[in-house]
């Protein structure tokens, strides 16, 4: 016998239970950069690697949107890419993550070379990716709604970086600006869709378990950036 569906208001509370509980906003590496606590090689190298995460967002939204039958739908999911990858030269997430990095006194050539990135970084990216391409739409669009936990952590982001980090210049921190309004946006229309498709228990905790596992994929990425700074 197939277990009860949750009513819309129990699915809703779980996912963003999920959201809040298990976000990497908790991780102790962001933690200690909200504290004011990180160095500025610990910084560059968050920088650095969490660029190999920002460049794969237009990917996996691609991914997605092919997952897609609804013209309409496929039109509002666009946005998103054009939100990184820009509608032109010079614009876009991905940009303004590269100049995020130039103010923090990372040349933008090594930045896009990824030769640093870190193997733990890469495998984690890898499988998000992954999980986009061979899930279905239900599942990966439920994995973005960790942008239900995007703005708060933003806000604090900015304020942590103008009390702590005075030596990045403030320009740097368009990215995390923009984020905020988009974020809200994002979370709130794939949390609609997600409502929408999950017509059953089973859906309903295939979501919750999909933006679970997107939840370890940043924390995973945390994990690896912390633990290069412990290697000899």
């Amino acid at each position: 016998m197939s277990a009860t569906i949750w009513s819309r208001e129990e699915f809703t509370t779980r996912l963003r239970a999920v959201a809040t509980e298990r976000y990497h906003d908790r991780h102790p590496f962001n933690v200690r950069m909200h504290e004011g606590a990180l160095t500025p090689a610990e910084l560059r190298r968050w920088i650095l690697n969490r660029f190999h995460y920002q460049r794969h967002i237009p990917v996996k939204d691609a991914l997605i949107l092919a997952k897609f039958d609804d013209s309409e739908l496929r039109r509002s999911w666009l946005r998103r890419i054009q939100d990184h990858d820009g509608e032109k030269d010079g614009d876009g997430g991905i940009e303004r993550w590269l100049r995020l990095g130039e103010a923090a006194g990372i040349d933008r050539a090594r930045l896009e070379s990824g030769e640093e990135v870190l193997p733990g970084v890469r495998l984690a990216v890898d499988g998000y990716v992954n999980f986009c391409r061979l899930h279905s739409r239900l599942e990966a669009v439920a994995a973005s709604l960790t942008e239900l936990s995007a703005p708060a952590i933003m806000r604090r982001r900015i304020a942590a970086f103008e009390e702590h980090y005075r030596w990045i210049d403030a320009d740097g921190l368009s990215y995390f600006r923009n984020r905020i309004g988009q974020g809200s946006r994002d979370s709130e229309e794939a949390l609609a869709l997600v409502l929408e498709w999950a017509h059953t228990r089973d859906q309903q905790e295939a979501a919750v378990g999909a933006l679970a596992f997107k939840c370890d994929v940043l924390w995973s990425l945390l994990d690896a950036v912390e633990c290069a700074g412990e290697r000899p």
